[in-house]
């Protein structure tokens, strides 16, 4: 069996966890109890790890996919040889109830999960023959649950592997095989069937109530959306899915968003480059503030810095407190990698890995992510208590102290630690936000002795950062480029008219490109520990179209803004990467990062289109 293109994924969540659904119906990515957790279905890193089809038999691909407007619920079309069929697929959300979940740090607010995934059939032409096989293997594939009656029908069946038990409750009469339970029904013009498979206490009674439960999902979403502030432009329908997405990425009970959804989809298809991103990076966190406060999302913008706060304090404070650059979803500081042989990989990609070994590294851009986070959530009409201020200050002083030193940089390499000039400029961001957050709090005397060591810091970066054509550098020691420099311009560090940043915007544009689409870096000029090639950074081309918006370059803005668009996936999604000779998407999906990075770059284009006009009416 082939792997799908991973664009054509569909993304569902009820906030506490994720799937994706391929386009033939089945569900290939499912982790529980949280989304960090290992695979029940695992079809996405391997063909034989589990999956769970609900579609018409004899027929793998659907006539139609899209999201039911406004909502994360699927709605797929199929044309069989006899009929037509649409099948409706959502991660339920139900009300809240009295009882407080485990790790639960956050208010609900107005739903929580419903622990269910419903799929609900519905014949509406013709007669159409549709299956259901439910085939989940537990721990990543390596454990083999059997399935068991509920009752005494055909209507509910189980199955426990460890602490995860599901139960599967369909009109569908259901057979048993092993691990695998299975049934077949023929629906005809106006009929309906559904399947609804559960983790938690309650399970789905029949189709009315799952009709129920679909129409409560809708709403909700379609509700959470009419909260968000969305110019009334031709880029709306990409900044709410976008929206959505992060929405979706986000772990309700502790406010966490993760990077990714999934683990080890390839930055090259049979290469190395797999890594797992279930969870979340400070470096994020200044974007993910700015895109939720943008959007009028404040609610989620505060559960998110809560989450943050939470996960980088320490509650003794006789301990020095330190910064990682990740973090689990639950606020977790040990997220060792290992590697799951036993998986062949999306397309043969290995090795297999869960946990990040980069969790430990030394990047010095989180200060500066974090500080411009707090101010964006002071703008935003938050607070700051005196102990959290306290421990901001340690963090500007070390920022001070360890710009001197080389980092991993803000791209995780594996390579011997360099003096990246991003990483220098991020320490720079870290100060100049804490002298801001300083002098609005009275605090003169450190405001004064931070500037002071802001400019010593700045004109270094200005004297070593920048080659002979005045362009600034990946590191010290190379006049190689690097797409991280586009955030000189975007966080503030030297005004947009700099030359020195029209420069580095231009040559990034001209030089590090393929067919338009930004590079990390030469991966082949650079040393980063690993081995293969990788795509254009969806994330860099995005920063490009605001750098160069900023810059004032605005035909070029919106023309790569454009082009990134037509390389949507089918369902308005992105992953990591895109290949930029055929169109694929690379890397994990769908990528917090990207959607981020599209907002703020749909944000800058829109306000520099309102502003041309309002000069030129």
């Amino acid at each position: 069996m082939t792997f799908p293109p991973i664009a054509d994924y569909a993304f569902l969540s009820d906030c506490e966890v994720s799937t994706l659904i391929a386009p033939d119906g089945a569900v290939e990515w499912l982790c529980l109890p949280r989304p960090d957790a290992p695979s029940v279905f695992g079809a996405l890193l391997d063909r034989a790890a589990g999956s769970f089809r609900f579609g018409p038999a004899n027929t793998a691909v659907p006539q139609q996919r899209r999201y039911l407007p406004g909502t994360m619920a699927l709605e797929t079309t199929w044309h069989t040889a006899t009929g037509w069929l649409t099948v409706t697929d959502v991660l339920v959300l139900g009300a809240v109830d009295d009882a407080r979940r485990s790790a639960s740090r956050r208010s609900p607010g107005d739903a929580m999960s419903g622990r269910t995934l419903l799929r609900i059939a519905t014949c509406f032409d013709g007669r159409v023959e549709l299956d259901l096989s439910c085939f989940p293997l537990f721990d990543y594939g390596r454990v083999q649950g059997e399935w068991a009656y509920e009752g005494s029908g055909f209507a509910q069946t189980s199955v426990t592997a460890g602490d995860v038990t599901l139960t599967l409750t369909s009109d569908i009469p259901l057979g048993l095989m092993g691990a695998r339970s299975y049934g077949r029904r023929t629906l005809t013009a106006g009929e309906s069937a559904f399947a609804a498979l559960s983790w938690g206490e309650h399970v789905t009674a029949d189709l009315d109530e799952a009709r129920e439960q679909l129409r409560f999902t809708e709403e909700f979403w379609r509700e959470w959306i009419s909260m968000a502030t969305i110019p009334d432009h031709r880029f709306r329908p990409y900044i709410e899915r976008s929206a959505l997405a992060l929405k979706g990425l986000s772990y309700a009970p502790t406010g966490a968003i993760m990077a990714a959804g999934t683990t080890s989809l390839p930055e090259t298809p049979g290469g190395e480059r797999n890594w797992d991103y279930r969870f979340t990076w400070i470096r994020d966190t200044a974007f993910m503030l700015r895109a939720l406060h943008s959007l009028r999302l404040d609610w989620e913008a505060f559960e998110y810095f809560a989450f943050i706060i939470d996960a980088v304090s320490e509650t003794d404070p006789s301990i020095p407190w330190s910064l990682q650059i990740m973090y689990g979803i639950g606020g977790e500081r040990d997220l060792t990698e290992h590697t799951l042989d036993h998986l062949s990989g999306y397309r043969e990609s290995r090795p297999v890995r869960t946990g990040n070994g980069a969790f430990d590294q030394h990047q010095h851009d989180v200060w500066g992510m974090l500080l411009d986070a707090v101010e964006e959530h002071l703008q935003g009409g938050g607070q700051l208590a005196p102990a959290i201020w306290g421990r901001l200050c340690t963090l500007v002083d070390t920022a001070i102290e360890r710009s001197s030193e080389p980092d991993q940089g803000i791209w995780e390499m594996r390579g011997a630690p360099q003096h990246f000039v991003a990483s220098k400029v991020m320490c720079w961001v870290a100060v100049d936000r804490g002298i801001r957050i300083a002098r609005g709090r009275g605090d003169t005397e450190r405001a004064a002795r931070w500037q002071s060591a802001a400019d010593e810091l700045k004109t270094e970066i200005c004297t070593r950062g920048v080659d002979e054509r005045g362009v600034f550098t990946q590191h010290y020691d190379t006049t190689e480029l690097d797409a991280s420099l586009l955030l000189l311009p975007l966080m503030g560090f030297l005004p947009p008219d700099d030359e020195r940043v029209r420069a580095t915007v231009l040559a990034i544009a001209d030089e590090l490109t393929e067919q338009g689409l930004v590079l990390r870096y030469r991966v082949d000029r650079t040393e980063d520990g690993l081995s293969g090639e990788e795509g254009t950074f969806s994330i860099c081309s995005f920063w490009l179209v605001s750098a160069l918006a900023e810059i004032g370059e605005l035909d070029a803005a919106s023309a790569l803004f454009e082009k990134m668009l037509s390389f949507a996936g089918p369902l308005m999604l992105y992953a990591e990467e895109i290949d930029a000779t055929t169109g694929q998407h690379l890397g994990n999906f769908p990528q917090a990062f990207t959607h981020l990075a599209l907002i703020d770059a749909a944000n800058r284009l829109i306000a520099a289109e309102q502003s041309v006009r309002r000069r030129n009416p």
